[in-house]
C-alpha cells in the first residue's frame, strides 16, 4: 500500500497539537541560548527566530508532498537556528511514517550530523563542551524519533487496510443480498405463473362461450360476464404482486408444481414434528376464532405457508432442540399476524453457519404482499419473527353458473 493511500486528512485539532508540540520542542532547545542572543547578538536572535518560523510554515505545508526535501532543508537550518529543531523533528517523524529505509537512513545520519554541528555553531560561551555522552544522547533521540514515526505509519496502514477490508466486505454482502433478492423475485414470478395462466385461460373460456353461444338467457349472460369480471380482477390482483419483478433465467417460463397454500400449514407442522421438533401452534382466525385456515385467500395463504416454513427451517437449523411456538391470528379488515419464537441453542459451535438469505428472501416476499416483517433476538436469548400481512379481498370464480353447467 502506498503511503498516500493511508495518510489521514488532518483536522484543525490535528494541526493545532502538532504546532504546539513543535513550538515546545523549539522552546526547550532555545531556552539556554535566548538570553545570550538577545543581550549580545540581537541580530542572531532575530535570524534564529525567523528561520524557526519559516521552517515551521514549510513543514506544516509541504512535509507530505515533499518529505525528503523538507526534512533536508529543516535539518540544515538547525545548524544556524535552534528554533528550527522542532520543525526538523516533525519533518523526520513525518518522513519516517512512510517506512522507506532508503529515505530514513540518510535523513537520520543528516539529522545527527546537523545536531552535532549546530551545538558547535550555536553554543553560548557559558555552555559546556560536547561530550561522548551528549553525542550518544543525540543518536538515541534521533532513533526514538524515527521509531515513533515508523510506528505511526504502521498503525495508519493497518487501520487503512481494515477500512478497505470492511468496505469490501460490505460491498460483497450487499451483492449477496441483491443476488438473493433477485433470486427470490424470480422464484415468486415462476410460482405465480400457473396461477395467472389459470385465471386468464378461465376468462378466455367464458368469453369464447359468450361469442359462440346464442341460446343463453339474459341471466346467464349476466352471470357469465360477472364471472369474467371476477376472474380478471383476481388475475390483476395477483399480477400486481409480481409487477416489476425481473426474470432473466432460462427456466423462468417453465410451469412449476402446484404451490402450497395455508391448508398445507398443518401438514408442514406435522412433518417437522415427525423429525423430532417440538412445536406449539395457536390458530385464531376470524372475529371469534371461528374461521378455518382454508378460509384464507389463496395468495395470502401461500405467503402464510412460506412464512411458517421459513420460521421452522430457521429454528431447525439454529436451535434444533428448542421448543418452537407458532401463533397465527387475524381477521378480514385487520390482516394476519404471524408470531414465531424459539430459544436460541445453548450448544455453541454446533449450528450451521448463518447466511441470512432465508430471512432476506422472506422479507422480499412479505414486502411484495404489502406486509411487514421484523425479526430480533430478545435479551433472554429468544429469537422472534413477527410478520403482518394484509387480508386481501376474496374474489372467487362463479363456477356454478349456468354456463359452467353447460
Amino acid at each position: 500500500m502506498r503511503p498516500a493511500d493511508y495518510q489521514p486528512t488532518l483536522t484543525w485539532w490535528g494541526h493545532t497539537w502538532r504546532i504546539i508540540g513543535v513550538v515546545a520542542v523549539s522552546a526547550l532547545g532555545w531556552a539556554p541560548r535566548v538570553a545570550y542572543q538577545w543581550s549580545e547578538h540581537r541580530w542572531w536572535f532575530a535570524v534564529d527566530l525567523a528561520l524557526g518560523v519559516l521552517a515551521l510554515a514549510m513543514v506544516m505545508r509541504y512535509r507530505r508532498t515533499h518529505p525528503v526535501l523538507v526534512a533536508t532543508i529543516t535539518n540544515l537550518m538547525t545548524v544556524v537556528s535552534t528554533t528550527a529543531g522542532g520543525p526538523a523533528v516533525l519533518a523526520l517523524v513525518s518522513l519516517s511514517t512512510r517506512r522507506r529505509w532508503k529515505e530514513i537512513v540518510p535523513q537520520t545520519l543528516l539529522t545527527i550530523t546537523c545536531m552535532l554541528a549546530g551545538e558547535h555553531v550555536l553554543r553560548a560561551p557559558d555552555e559546556a563542551e560536547l561530550t561522548v555522552v551528549d553525542g550518544a544522547l543525540f543518536v538515541l533521540i534521533a532513533a526514538l524519533v524515527v521509531a515513533w514515526g515508523m510506528y505511526i505509519g504502521s498503525r495508519r496502514e493497518l487501520l487503512a487496510s481494515w477500512r478497505a477490508r470492511a468496505l469490501l466486505s460490505e460491498a460483497e454482502q450487499a451483492a449477496h443480498v441483491r443476488e438473493a433478492q433477485s433470486a427470490e423475485r424470480a422464484r415468486i414470478a415462476r410460482e405465480m405463473h400457473d396461477v395467472l395462466a389459470h385465471r386468464i385461460s378461465a376468462a378466455s373460456m367464458y368469453a369464447g362461450a359468450l361469442a359462440f353461444r346464442d341460446d343463453l338467457s339474459p341471466e346467464e349472460v349476466k352471470a357469465t360476464a360477472q364471472t369474467i369480471q371476477q376472474t380478471s380482477h383476481q388475475a390483476l390482483t395477483e399480477l400486481r404482486e409480481v409487477l416489476g419483478v425481473l426474470r432473466d433465467g432460462p427456466g423462468d417460463a417453465d410451469p412449476e408444481r402446484p404451490q402450497a397454500t395455508a391448508a398445507h400449514v398443518r401438514e408442514l407442522i406435522e412433518q417437522n414434528r415427525r423429525t423430532g421438533m417440538r412445536i406449539d401452534v395457536h390458530w385464531s382466525l376470524g372475529v371469534n376464532g371461528d374461521l378455518d385456515v382454508d378460509a384464507l385467500p389463496a395468495v395470502l395463504g401461500r405467503t402464510v405457508y412460506r412464512c411458517v416454513q421459513e420460521s421452522l427451517t430457521n429454528a431447525r437449523k439454529h436451535a434444533p432442540a428448542s421448543r418452537v411456538r407458532v401463533s397465527v391470528s387475524g381477521e378480514p379488515g385487520r390482516g394476519v399476524d404471524i408470531h414465531v419464537e424459539n430459544p436460541l441453542s445453548l450448544a455453541a459451535g454446533q449450528t450451521p453457519p448463518e447466511s441470512g438469505f432465508g430471512l432476506v428472501g422472506l422479507a422480499e416476499r412479505v414486502a411484495l404482499a404489502g406486509g411487514r416483517q421484523v425479526h430480533r433476538t430478545t435479551g433472554g436469548g429468544t429469537f422472534v419473527l413477527a410478520v403482518w400481512l394484509p387480508w386481501q379481498k376474496q374474489t372467487g370464480l362463479a363456477e356454478e353458473s349456468g354456463l359452467a353447467d353447460e
